[in-house]
């Protein structure tokens, strides 16, 4: 417990995509309630806080969870279709050999129709984007 609670961001990554047992629930909380106003937290998730006691097996816990992480915090809503599954609406033909190159490279492509469509964010955006989410100011 002593090594998550001191770390200055700490990012959990797909909240409810697996199942958490009681214990896990309440280790969970317990480590949110530590670093509640000492540090920052990133969470990110697809199920919505009405789900939380659901996923937490404990309703009045999952309150009080969310009560602590909603304190001082910034919601990022992202709406749409999974980056991931972009390739799926792409039109450039999948055998190209540039194909596996264009997801990750940060520079705009035109596609035939003209559009630009997206890239990975550069490193460093990424980071801007956490710090200022987090009010987190970098060393």
């Amino acid at each position: 417990m002593r090594t998550l609670v001191f770390p200055s961001l700490m990012v959990v990554d797909e909240i409810g995509y697996l199942p958490i047992s009681r214990t896990g629930a309440q280790l969970f909380f317990q480590l949110m309630s530590r670093r509640y106003e000492h540090a920052s937290t990133v969470l990110t998730s697809n199920k919505g806080f009405e789900e939380w006691g659901d996923i937490f097996g404990d309703e009045v816990m999952a309150g009080a969870l969310i009560d602590r992480l909603l304190h001082h915090c910034h919601i990022v809503n992202i709406r749409g279709n999974s980056y991931r599954m972009r390739h799926h609406r792409d039109p450039s033909p999948r055998g190209s050999p540039d194909h596996r190159r264009t997801a990750t490279h940060p520079s705009p492509r035109h596609s035939p129709q003209g559009e630009l469509t997206p890239r990975a964010p550069h490193p460093e955006s990424v980071q801007f984007r956490l710090a200022k989410v987090c009010n987190f100011n970098w060393r």
